[in-house]
């Protein structure tokens, strides 16, 4: 299990992977992509958002978690994260669309190619999990792409869209469990 600091580490592990993939080839340098949202992008060439978190539906744990001598702790809540992936050039305008499109076409290249996030990209936090996540590419229609995007006076500008999933997230309660170590029996014959 996980806490709550496995949001942040799926999101840097996002960004690694892209920063090993691009830098310096495509985008010249790492800041030159990170976490951002579209109308707050700064000098960012390969800016990641991340516009929701909802509850995994597929994973719904019943069972307490032992967690030691005595202890149980509460099951853990499952969410999937969804990111918007947007590319900005800084190139001419001539060429803007199409430096956007490659640095697009390079990140889905390089998270299809790391479509789990195991041990080796999430560090520490990979050893706490019981379901390694995935990354998928989403299929949106343009209307859902457009709402996601909702920056006034902005036009949509073309832009990935994936979920992250199964994240873990342990909870807080932890009970403590005594074992049963005497039972007394009362047998009784039935009469008829």
């Amino acid at each position: 299990m996980a806490g709550y600091g496995i949001i942040s580490d799926v999101s840097e592990a996002i960004i690694r992977i892209l920063r090993e993939g691009m830098v310096p080839d495509i985008i010249q340098g790492s800041e030159g992509i990170g976490m951002c949202h579209p109308s707050d992008k700064g000098d960012i060439s390969l800016g990641i958002y991340l516009y929701d978190i909802k509850r995994n539906i597929d994973i719904i744990p019943t069972d307490k978690v032992p967690v030691g001598a005595g202890k149980l702790r509460n099951p853990p809540l499952f969410v999937d994260l969804y990111y918007m992936i947007t590319a900005y050039s800084m190139s001419d305008i001539k060429f803007r669309t199409l430096e956007e499109a490659k640095i697009l076409g390079r990140a889905m290249q390089l998270l299809q190619s790391r479509s789990t996030l195991k041990g080796d990209i999430l560090g520490k936090s990979a050893a706490e999990l019981t379901h390694i996540p995935r990354i998928e590419l989403l299929d949106l229609e343009s209307e859902e792409k457009t709402r996601i995007w909702n920056i006034p006076d902005t036009p949509y500008k073309l832009s990935l869209f994936y979920k992250v999933y199964p994240i873990e997230i342990d909870s807080l309660t932890v009970s403590d469990v005594t074992r049963v170590t005497t039972a007394d029996f009362t047998i009784e014959e039935k009469t008829q």
